[in-house]
């Protein structure tokens, strides 16, 4: 399938850039103003339609594969950052939830962005250590920032 000509690429792919682009714009900017929260609610939508036109691609195995587990995994952080925000009268420690999977979602775009990449690059033998490699240096580095900035932004 090329992903430029055929509608379902294309909308995923312009779903992937624009997830890109609106989720460093949220962990850049300053927390909790409204341009946090239209960035984000762009981010969140982004998102929702990446994953769910991951659902109907299945050129790389020909069958349910590892990005649809990820997919899953992604609309799971979605899902747990944004609820906690929408019930924090009823969610104690909701801004935890949010920071916590809003930050892993894009943490998991990026390592995804590795492995979508060098899917299109490399197809050879060493398509699977440069992905796990790609993607354990994404998740490291963005684990120590997620770590590193927590006490910024949540209450002690």
């Amino acid at each position: 399938m090329n992903f430029f000509t055929n509608p379902l690429g294309l909308t995923h792919t312009v779903a992937a850039v624009l997830a890109m682009l609106t989720g460093a714009g949220v962990l850049l900017l300053t927390k909790g103003t409204a341009t946090h929260r239209k960035i984000g609610y762009v981010y969140v939508v982004a998102m929702l339609v990446l994953n769910l036109t991951a659902f109907s691609i299945y050129n790389l195995f020909g069958r349910f594969g590892p990005f649809h587990i990820a997919a899953i995994f992604s609309t799971i952080c979605i899902a747990g950052g944004m609820i906690p925000m929408y019930q924090r009268a009823r969610i104690a420690g909701w801004l935890y939830f949010h920071y916590f999977f809003m930050n892993w979602s894009v943490i998991g775009l990026y390592a995804a962005f590795w492995a979508e990449t060098l899917t299109r690059m490399n197809q050879g033998r060493q398509f699977w250590p440069l992905v796990l490699g790609a993607s354990l240096a994404t998740v490291t580095v963005g684990a120590y920032l997620v770590r590193r900035y927590k006490t910024r932004y949540l209450p002690k």
